[in-house]
């Protein structure tokens, strides 16, 4: 990536919906260079989507949580497993695997703690690959809307 490039990215991370052409104007180019850059950056798998940013209490979603989460037999057919059922539970957000004491992140919403600590209890006390899982409630969640690329190794 050039720094054309990075620019380009750095201008649809602030706002995706903005044109072609503000952009173009913005960096002082061509539309159709514009376009044909964006069109090779999402070729190449750096711009893999554009997304919605939603407010969560919107969607009676309000409580934020971590549960870090062990399975066992650690074997690739339970972590497959484990990530396939969980990510279609609809008070999940994202599921991460590590590496470390923890196989699992699962992030996870829900309109209470009452509902949270329901959910936790039907979905993961019951589950027999889990041997064991804490839970870290979210206060407040800061998101960086910008990366710049980092510079390459030395």
């Amino acid at each position: 990536m050039d720094e054309l490039d990075s620019a380009i990215v750095r201008h649809l991370q602030e706002d995706a919906r903005q044109s072609n052409r503000d952009i173009a104007r913005k960096l002082g180019i061509a539309p159709s260079t514009c376009l044909e850059r964006t069109r090779l950056l999402r070729q190449r798998g750096v711009i893999r989507g554009y997304h919605a940013e939603i407010d969560l209490g919107a969607l009676n979603r309000s409580v934020q949580a971590i549960v870090a989460v062990q399975v066992r037999p650690l074997s690739r057919d339970v972590v497959a497993a484990f990530e396939l059922s969980v990510i279609d539970l609809p008070e999940v957000r994202s599921v991460y695997t590590m590496a470390g004491s923890d196989d699992f992140l699962v992030h996870v919403t829900a309109p209470d703690i009452e509902h949270l600590h329901t959910f936790l209890l039907d979905r993961f006390t019951s589950r027999r690959e889990i041997v064991g899982f804490r839970t870290s409630i979210i206060y407040q969640h800061l998101d960086k809307q910008v990366l710049e690329p980092l510079p390459p190794p030395l």
